[in-house]
């Protein structure tokens, strides 16, 4: 019988302090939700595996800070990040005004291979609150920041009702896996196939 394969995928959960970035997490890794607000100082990561075909995937996940006075603790984070998951309130207008950035901000500190590829994925969370009568920021808005962006994934989510989380880190680890197939398709169709190809790169004598 054969052993399924390992995949370890570091993921960053981004977005402005108080949108619920934790509260998402603690749902998705332990089912639980609390009301009580702590806000996350520097960073923390908590740890799922789970089984998506043949592969056995352990998603790290890592809760940032979302004051300001963190973000310069970012590229030490974010390095190494296989996924960025962006969060929002979706009844605050101006967690999703700085939306951009926080995109740019990773990009810039993370300095990923291929960062107009780089997988991300957009959360507008607490849609339970006031029976969605509160909301500010409409799913068409959000779903047009998406597409602009290369169709990021959009996933409308409460983390007091568990609304759409498991199916939202669900999606976080398939792309995340997808870009790291397709990045390890690129780095394998760089390293020349034969010893021919290798001797004319080289002008003949492969010794």
């Amino acid at each position: 019988m054969l052993t399924p394969q390992r995949s370890l995928l570091k993921v960053i959960v981004l977005g402005d302090s108080g949108v619920g970035k934790t509260s998402l997490m603690n749902k998705y890794v332990y089912n639980k939700f609390s009301q009580q607000y702590k806000a996350t100082i520097g960073a923390d990561f908590v740890t799922k595996e789970l089984q998506i075909d043949d592969k056995l995937v352990t998603l790290q996940i890592w809760d940032t800070a979302g004051q300001e006075r963190f973000h310069s603790l970012g590229v030490s984070f974010y390095r190494g990040a296989d996924c960025c998951i962006l969060v929002y309130d979706v009844n605050i207008h101006k967690t999703f005004e700085t939306l951009q950035t926080w995109h740019q901000d990773f990009l810039r500190q993370a300095d990923p291979i291929n960062p107009e590829l780089f997988p991300f994925v957009l959360l507008g969370n607490k849609v339970d609150i006031d029976g969605g009568n509160s909301r500010a920021v409409s799913e068409k808005v959000a779903r047009d920041w998406c597409d602009s962006r290369g169709n990021i994934p959009y996933f409308e989510t409460s983390a007091k009702e568990g609304y759409n989380v498991h199916d939202a880190f669900l999606c976080v680890a398939q792309t995340a896996l997808a870009a790291e197939h397709r990045d390890q398709d690129i780095y394998f169709q760089r390293i020349p196939t034969t010893v021919s190809e290798t001797e004319e790169r080289r002008g003949g004598c492969a010794c």
